[in-house]
């Protein structure tokens, strides 16, 4: 499949960038915070550190989600870059756990702080720099490969942006003032916007992980598709979930009872088709047809056409309030 070498490719390089340019500037970050006595400088090079085992661990996992499916495994094997995206955040929440004890720890030791020197005023800017291009490579990957771990580390590396300002300001305030403690606070707060992240990250994902869906787009889609075919009507029992950025679909329709085996399979190719048409990144569909007439009302999951319709229509009355809120 043309799409998922495509994307692999994507994942790859995407991978090998961000462990090129994160592993540069830990090594600068630390170093250069060790040599100033700077802990909001090595805390940065740390996170940086964290990147450059994220990237590795991308890289890991083209090889999985490159493989083709087998008998354990007959929907491939690409639901492995979300469960590694759900173990990235794991990584980040911990890792800033770990940041604040030790500068918590720092604070309440009494421990005789120094000023950091300007040297860590310039490496800080070198990072914001450095970051920013990072960050908007993986943006940009992300993207165009559907990529949730890629565009999961691409919000990791946004974060790293404001961590490098704050970590500059903060400084820029102890160069002034002489406050060496400045430093600590901001590697606390720093390690406590790294779990805020890693939260947003691991709440994305999950709903993958459950088999949810928040976008009601594809349903949208699916009941128009049905409805353009002549002899499809009646969306019912839909449900539709996210596999690495690919739509995996299963509805019914009815269609009439007289037909044959193969008009009622043309049907449901030509519903697949339109689907296909107006919805990209669809891993498979699958088209249960049922005689007119039949009694769905006692089906205990997936969406009918009415609950898709009340579901839109609520949907954009969200978006309406939300445009007034904005404005207002």
């Amino acid at each position: 499949m043309d799409i998922q070498n495509n994307k692999t490719k994507d994942i790859r390089f995407a991978a090998i960038t961000a462990v090129a340019g994160n592993a540069v500037l830990a090594t600068l970050n630390i170093v250069a915070g060790m040599v100033s006595g700077s802990s909001a400088l090595v805390a940065n090079g740390v996170d940086s550190l964290s990147d450059v085992s994220i990237g590795i661990m991308t890289l890991a996992l083209v090889r999985v989600i490159s493989k083709p499916a087998d008998v354990n495994h007959p929907w491939g094997h690409k639901r492995a870059e979300t469960v590694a995206t759900a173990f990235l955040a794991f990584l980040l929440f911990f890792m800033g756990a770990q940041l604040i004890f030790s500068s918590v720890s720092s604070l309440i030791s009494g421990e005789q702080q120094e000023v950091p020197s300007g040297l860590a005023i310039v490496v800080a800017g070198v990072s914001i720099a450095g970051k920013l291009l990072l960050a908007y490579s993986q943006y940009i990957l992300g993207k165009r490969a559907n990529s949730s771990i890629i565009k999961a580390n691409a919000k990791n590396m946004t974060s790293d942006v404001l961590m490098s300002v704050g970590v500059l300001v903060g400084l820029v305030i102890s160069t002034i003032t002489g406050l060496a403690h400045v430093d600590l606070i901001l590697a606390v707060l720093i390690g406590a916007w790294i779990i805020k992240t890693a939260i947003g990250i691991f709440l994305e994902v999950n709903l993958e992980l459950m088999d949810g869906n928040n976008d009601m787009e594809p349903y949208r889609i699916i009941v128009e598709a049905v409805n353009k075919v002549e002899g499809a009507s009646n969306v019912h029992r839909a449900r539709i979930r996210r596999i690495a950025g690919f739509w995996d679909i299963v509805f019914d329709v009815d269609v009439d009872p007289n037909n044959t085996v193969l008009e009622a399979h043309n049907i449901a190719v030509q519903v697949e088709d339109e689907i296909k048409r107006n919805l990209e990144n669809v891993l498979d569909i699958i088209v249960h047809i049922e005689p007119c007439g039949s009694d769905d009302t006692n089906e205990g999951f997936g969406l009918s056409e009415r609950a898709i319709e009340e579901a839109i229509q609520e949907e954009n009355v969200r978006e309406e309030n939300s445009q007034e809120e904005s404005i207002l």
